[in-house]
């Protein structure tokens, strides 16, 4: 989703570029950034907070699509992927809060991919 709309903004007018342009990237970027903070909260309620923030990113994304279709800035054609893609983004965030908010009290570490402690310098100096 954010590949998209980079993509699509590059074709927006060079007056935009610190207006919707910015806007649009910026509010696609908070989404996987926002999901990311959060899945590295120790508790849950951190976590759901964060993703409660990237679905409030999503639809001001999805307002900055109407926008910029309304301004003849987007093809409503390519729009429509991108309209399609946050849709689905916001599904899949409302089920993950929904499961997520199931067990608010109970506290939820996250492994990471390789648990061991790094070692490249294990004397500790440096």
């Amino acid at each position: 989703m954010v590949v998209l709309v980079y993509e699509l903004t590059r074709e927006f007018p060079p007056e935009e570029k610190y207006g919707l342009m910015s806007q649009m990237q910026r509010a696609a970027v908070s989404v996987p950034a926002n999901i990311a903070e959060g899945y590295g909260r120790v508790h849950r309620g951190g976590y759901v907070h964060h993703l409660s923030i990237a679905r409030g990113s999503l639809a001001e994304l999805e307002t900055h699509i109407t926008i910029a279709v309304r301004l003849n800035f987007l093809v409503r054609e390519k729009a429509t992927i991108l309209w399609n893609m946050t849709q689905d983004v916001g599904k899949m965030l409302s089920c993950l809060i929904r499961s997520l908010q199931r067990n608010p009290g109970e506290i939820v570490m996250f492994d990471k991919l390789d648990p061991k402690p790094e070692t490249r310098n294990p004397k500790g100096s440096i």
